[in-house]
């Protein structure tokens, strides 16, 4: 089983700009040793760091990380893709196996045409030649771009974070369905189940979720959702192992595969993550 969205952060580093003291449950440091519980008691046996900071200073504390924490499969991290040298940072950067991908902070970037911009061309078209992901942090507003941008480069591998982060709270529905619906027909992307009970009303449900989780499942398919925390910004919202028995209720109606599948394999095989090692048969004597 593999948690492929969790973050870590030092709030001393000073570089993430959305990370306030109102925010109090996350206004602290949260490292390998805060997640390492958690992930034990659910099962996990490995994870994805995700960047959360846009920065390459952030980039490069995550991949030590990593480099150090066993657990720690794979790096998303975050280059200036407007950068004149974006391409070659990219190339620098993927020398490090353990990082698996790139993640611009859409989601925070004003325009909202910002992702087709011509300057990103060269660096888009780096990342499958280097073996790397992008994971699109978007919501409902860029899920048309991102269907046209998928189109400009289909040799892309993405996987759509937080279920496209519907307005669950709300209850809308109409819109956010139609655009997913149409980057699952349209193209082969995939998308994590991850970051929805945040969407969500503070009291979420099973109830609640089910109409977006059922539709993610029936558009994509089990085959290319693949589960993650958000942890620990699901502790705005019930906390880890919530969210985990959630998830678990609501896949129930699959079989044993493609559950297996959303909850670790489709993650290792998006991210080309290691396969851990057979244990060594002990020789009798």
């Amino acid at each position: 089983m593999i948690d492929a969205h969790q973050h870590f952060w030092k709030l001393a580093r000073g570089d993430y700009g959305w990370l306030t003291p109102d925010l109090a449950p996350l206004y602290r440091d949260f490292l390998p040793g805060d997640l390492d519980p958690l992930r034990r008691a659910a099962n996990i046996e490995a994870s994805v760091l995700v960047q959360a900071a846009a920065t390459s200073d952030e980039t490069r504390f995550l991949l030590e990380i990593a480099e150090a924490t066993p657990w720690v499969a794979g790096v998303v991290g975050w280059v200036d893709l407007e950068a004149p040298d974006a391409a070659d940072q990219l190339a620098a950067l993927a020398e490090r196996p353990v990082l698996r991908g790139i993640r611009p902070m859409i989601q925070d970037i004003a325009d909202p045409d910002w992702m087709l911009s011509p300057a990103l061309d060269a660096p888009l078209r780096a990342l499958p030649e280097l073996g790397l992901r992008f994971d699109a942090l978007v919501k409902p507003p860029h899920l048309a771009n991102l269907a046209r941008l998928l189109e400009r480069h289909p040799g892309l591998r993405v996987v759509i974070d937080h279920g496209g982060k519907p307005d669950i709270r709300a209850g809308v529905f109409q819109g956010w369905a139609e655009d997913m619906t149409r980057l699952a027909r349209d193209t082969d992307c995939c998308c994590k189940l991850s970051g929805l009970v945040t969407e969500a009303a503070q009291d979420w449900t099973d109830e609640a979720l089910r109409p977006y989780v059922d539709h993610l499942l029936e558009r994509f398919g089990p085959e290319r959702l693949v589960w993650g925390s958000d942890w620990p910004v699901v502790e705005l919202a019930g906390g880890y192992a919530a969210w985990r028995a959630a998830s678990l209720r609501l896949l129930r109606g699959l079989d044993a595969s493609a559950r297996a599948g959303v909850l670790g394999g489709n993650a290792r095989r998006f991210y080309g993550l290691p396969v851990p090692s057979e244990p060594q048969a002990k020789e009798t004597r």
